[in-house]
């Protein structure tokens, strides 16, 4: 176990029993709200090709092929960016990992609005999506290791909240610059506020069980008393007095580093395959699926303006879906609310290929987005549990990394069946997938639900 270090009282107690007594305040949420514009403008960027593309792929003449290339070159950025991400920030800090993500980013969204050529627009998605990659593993791992066990899975599921609220704001800056001044202005304006989320982002202190368990222990405890005063000035009392939590049975590793083939050790092998095939089939599903939305509806008949319309209302679904998911993450426990909104998502997608008209297409896409949000919310909550601190990153980031390889097949699969099962056999394809993600969670996963970090991953 990290040792332990002395406290406003003066006593001696170890980072994670004091981090784990402070009430939740607006200082922590303050943090949480900056952490959570990563969600927010990621997502912006990434959910914005599902209104673009049908107007890319005439730009460049593409074919529907090269349309799915195109659209999955962003995820194999996102694939190297996690796995890497992941272990930087286990090596030299969670911060200082996260700054660089955003200079990627806005740089990035800018090649996407000037390139000349489709290939410069595949590379600007490549590094759009590497910068995103970076961002995500990171973000989870820091939010964990902030709030307190009673409040993380909540607050974990309300982060990626920030991803249909996103991806809303996606559909409407295109709503209304897509007519006036095409793909390329979008683009450009959503490179602009990475100025802004890079300097705020300097508020965002440095997780104090990393620094601990990196064997920092002067700067943790320094960290700590300056995060101990921000909680006790927004809480206006006395902070309560230190749990007398039992962590004896990590007192042996966090002594030591952790590799990447500690993932596969007796420990932690069930939760690495179990974690590995549940990000992998249910990211090949949704991206299989919303990549090509947009597409799907300007070649069943509708312009583009209406099609994005279409696509903003189907989305407004995904608010309810994650505060939902974000209350019975910790109501009920992760691994119920995982496969119950797993199975809602392969029904929802099974009835949306159906859909005959325009009313059911919307009320079937209305249930999807419900529970494809709330998917989002119950793993990305979960996954940075299964892992301890010396490797929340690096497991959390190889996670994303094995999904992110589902995302890069996902829009590519679409756009080779298409031609040959039409519509409704790739929204069955999509249910398969979340049907198979919510059976290994059942087989192989374990309830974290309201434990200490370190009580999980002894």
């Amino acid at each position: 176990m990290a040792q332990p270090a002395e406290n406003v009282y003066g006593k001696t107690f170890s980072i994670p029993q004091r981090l784990e007594r402070l009430p939740l305040t607006s200082y922590q949420k303050k943090i949480f709200y900056i952490i959570a514009t990563a969600w927010f403008f990621d997502s912006m960027d990434l959910g914005m090709l599902t209104f673009v593309l049908g107007s890319i792929k005439t730009y460049f003449n593409l074919t529907t092929v090269q349309a799915g290339l195109l659209s999955s070159s962003s995820f194999l950025g996102m694939f190297l960016g996690a796995a890497i991400a992941g272990m930087l920030a286990d090596r030299f800090g969670r911060k200082i990992v996260f700054q660089y993500s955003m200079i990627l980013w806005g740089t990035a969204s800018f090649i996407c609005a000037l390139a000349p050529t489709v290939g410069m627009l595949a590379f600007g998605r490549i590094l759009l999506g590497f910068g995103m990659g970076m961002e995500f593993p990171i973000g989870q791992s820091l939010v964990s290791e902030f709030i307190p066990a009673k409040n993380r899975g909540r607050y974990i599921a309300l982060l990626e909240g920030f991803w249909p609220i996103g991806f809303i704001a996606a559909g409407l800056l295109a709503y209304f610059i897509l007519p006036i001044g095409g793909w390329r202005w979008v683009f450009a304006c959503e490179g602009i506020p990475a100025i802004f989320v890079l300097i705020i982002r300097r508020l965002v202190p440095e997780s104090p069980r990393w620094l601990d368990t990196s064997g920092q222990h002067e700067e943790a405890n320094k960290v700590m008393l300056v995060f101990e005063e921000g909680v006790k000035k927004a809480y206006g009392h006395e902070l309560p007095p230190v749990q007398n939590i039992d962590l004896s049975a990590v007192a042996s590793t966090g002594k030591r580093k952790f590799s990447f083939l500690e993932l596969w050790a007796p420990g932690y092998v069930k939760r690495t395959i179990m974690v590995w095939s549940l990000w992998f089939f249910a990211l090949l599903g949704y991206y299989g699926i919303t990549t090509w939305l947009g597409a799907f509806l300007q070649q069943a008949g509708y312009s583009v303006t209406k099609s994005v319309f279409y696509t903003i209302i189907i989305s407004l679904a995904g608010v309810p879906g994650f505060f939902t998911a974000a209350y019975f993450i910790e109501a009920k426990g992760r691994k119920i609310t995982i496969i119950t909104v797993l199975l809602g998502c392969a029904v929802s997608a099974y009835f949306y290929g159906t859909a005959t008209s325009l009313t059911t297409l919307i009320a079937y896409g209305l249930c999807m987005q419900f529970f494809l949000f709330g998917m989002w919310s119950s793993i990305y909550a979960y996954t940075p549990e299964l892992y301890p601190t010396r490797a929340r990153a690096t497991g959390s980031g190889f996670a994303s990394a094995i999904g992110r390889l589902g995302s890069l097949l996902g829009p590519y699969i679409v756009a080779v069946l298409l031609p040959r099962t039409g519509q409704s056999g790739i929204f069955a394809l999509g249910a398969a997938c979340f049907v198979i993600a919510a059976l290994v969670v059942g087989f192989l996963g374990v309830e974290t639900k309201g434990k200490v970090l370190e009580e999980i991953s002894a």
